[in-house]
């Protein structure tokens, strides 16, 4: 009989032991879950690696997109033709300022229209930038050696410039990405870039830049004060929810958006493939005692409301709160991606789908993830559309034809 209930016993425990780890299991699983609502067509998603060219990927992304939506056709088009480019034009303005200016690898959107306006455009297999040995972008040497080469010549101990100082920082992009091609073959046919940029179609002045923040007058360009607009290019200003209304109307329009955007908030999680505003002031204290809660330093209670397993309630965001955080530099010029789609959550709570340029192994959602509109509405540096996709009351009043 004692055997018999110790069997017992172990069978209770163990079966016990089975449940226990079912449901802890399905609750780690539960996580966020969407179901898709718009999913604009797009190319596939691409890796910048180690390198900070997000704003060429973004970009290029959102052109290879226009194409698929014009053409019919699946483009694959060269991000570092546009960054040998970008890095060769800052060089002048950094030395015409003699350094001061900020000289990196970051850009934004404006650099890819401006390069492909001025420079042309080619494919990925005329131009793929790999020309030191690597099979992905490793950018930690080059732009240190092209910051040490230009701070050299504004340093200058011959106090005069040599006319060749611009050539030789060419060659070492040259030595880096590849000779800039002149001519090549696509399909059987013969093209330089601009020939290539001409049959494509893409027509630069068709893009307008949106920004929304309320230190300079709605409705009218400026140049955002930001480190990565060295061009000092203008964008227009719009309320946050014209903004929100434009990237909206494009989605819903079957257009993609280029999104520049500061992720490295809290409430955005790689891992998890999700990017949300929690209500920080008033944090979920389900499956916590109270008595435990209220003696975690305020560090601890700010990582225990960004546990990211499942939807939240978020903050209400106000234009604000977009002034305060671009203010105290709490919203900053970060990356560039690209939204693509809408989709909803398992509460109905709106998000954007976005592509990103870190490349898809092991991750979630293959590349992908997914934005609140709390999230776009806050972390929104500036947008990028096709000027067919602004609703027509914002149009006319930005005097956008």
């Amino acid at each position: 009989m004692k055997l018999k209930l110790s069997w017992l016993l172990i069978a209770t425990f163990v079966f016990n032991l089975s449940v226990f780890a079912q449901e802890e299991k399905k609750e780690e699983e539960k996580g966020y879950q969407f179901t898709e609502k718009i999913n604009v067509p797009h190319t596939s998603v691409k890796n910048q690696y180690r390198s900070g060219t997000c704003w060429s990927f973004s970009g290029i992304a959102f052109l290879e997109a226009e194409l698929m939506r014009t053409q019919n056709k699946e483009y694959d088009l060269s991000e570092m033709f546009c960054v040998y480019h970008t890095y060769s034009d800052k060089a002048k303005k950094y030395i015409r300022l003699g350094g001061h200016l900020n000289f990196g690898s970051g850009a934004e959107f404006t650099d890819v229209f401006t390069v492909i306006e001025k420079y042309g455009l080619v494919p990925e297999e005329a131009y793929s930038g790999l020309n030191y040995g690597e099979d992905k972008h490793v950018h930690g040497e080059l732009d240190e050696v092209t910051k040490a080469y230009v701070d050299a010549i504004v340093k200058n101990k011959n106090r005069k410039l040599t006319p060749v100082w611009h050539e030789g920082f060419d060659k070492v992009l040259d030595t880096y990405l590849g000779e800039l091609p002149e001519k090549f073959s696509f399909e059987g046919k013969d093209y330089s870039p601009i020939s290539f940029r001409d049959m494509t179609g893409l027509n630069m002045d068709d893009y307008v830049e949106f920004t929304s923040y309320s230190h300079h007058p709605f409705y009218e360009p400026f140049a955002i004060a930001i480190p990565d607009n060295w061009l000092w290019a203008a964008w227009m200003n719009v309320p946050m929810d014209d903004m929100m209304a434009i990237i909206d109307n494009a989605l819903e329009n079957g257009y993609t958006v280029a999104w520049g955007a500061d992720v490295s908030d809290k409430g955005f999680s790689w891992k998890k493939g999700v990017a949300v505003i929690p209500d920080a002031e008033h944090p979920d204290l389900s499956g916590t005692e109270k008595e435990k809660w209220e003696k975690l330093t305020e560090r601890e209670k700010k990582a225990a409301a960004y546990k990211f397993d499942g939807p939240v309630k978020e903050k209400t965001i106000t234009q604000e709160m977009r002034q305060e955080k671009y203010d105290n530099y709490e919203v900053t010029d970060d990356h560039g991606m690209l939204i693509v789609g809408t989709a909803v959550d398992q509460d109905g709570n709106k998000y954007y789908k976005i592509k990103n340029s870190w490349g898809t192994d092991g991750h979630i959602y293959e590349g992908y993830f997914y934005a609140s509109r709390a999230f776009v509405q806050l972390q929104t540096i500036g947008i990028a559309v096709n000027k067919e996709v602004i609703p027509k009351k914002i149009a006319k009043k930005c005097n956008i034809e």
